[in-house]
């Protein structure tokens, strides 16, 4: 198995989204600002609820957000 690469489009659904801010989203899902920053920037790799409650806050499916390539 080859090295896993998970991105995600949080920064853009953030944008399509009012322009929302990694405060608003942290708020809306019950986590920090900094997990956040560290989800756009490809750092940290969310537990599934926390895959699915940013998914939820956005109105969008899990992999609408999150890219899982091998």
């Amino acid at each position: 198995m080859g090295k896993v690469e998970m991105t995600n489009r949080i920064r853009r659904l953030r944008f399509d989204h009012g322009e929302m801010t990694q405060q608003e989203l942290a708020n809306k899902v019950g986590c920090t600002r900094q997990t956040i920053i560290a989800l756009e920037q490809g750092k940290y790799v969310p537990s599934v609820t926390l895959a699915f409650q940013i998914a939820k806050a956005f109105g969008v499916t899990v992999e609408e957000v999150f890219q899982y390539e091998e």
